[in-house]
């Protein structure tokens, strides 16, 4: 299996996260909360995908990987701290959870494009 392969798939599952936070985000009340409560769980699959498909690749791709991965655990952590929390705390730690999910799915994209111009280098050789 191409590692570019592995990075699109992982892209698409961060991409799918951020959907559902945005999503959720778009909601109100208790409504959200409970859209909230698979957040963390989610961003840990993202996570543990990101390092099974860290091993394979070059230098810049897995520096873009690991800052994900940061962003990652911060989406799961302001997740986690906005089913504590009410009103204008809640939003803010909704807005830094859906900000730190577009972070990841920056960082991923940016280690899918450097992986595929390290395999394009390889290539033409």
């Amino acid at each position: 299996m191409s590692t570019s392969n592995d990075l699109d798939r992982v892209r698409a599952a961060a991409q799918q996260l951020h959907g559902v936070i945005s999503d959720a985000a778009a909601k109100r009340g208790e409504v959200i909360k409970a859209d909230l409560q698979a957040i963390p769980q989610k961003a840990k699959s993202v996570i543990e995908s990101i390092k099974a498909s860290m091993g394979a690749q070059k230098e810049p791709t897995k520096k873009n990987l690991a800052e994900a991965v940061k962003s990652l655990e911060a989406t799961q952590k302001h997740a986690a701290e906005s089913l504590k929390s009410s009103g204008k705390a809640f939003q803010t730690s909704i807005r830094q959870t859906l900000a730190d999910a577009r972070a990841s799915v920056q960082k991923i994209s940016e280690a899918v494009a450097a992986g595929r111009s390290a395999e394009s280098k390889h290539t033409r050789k």
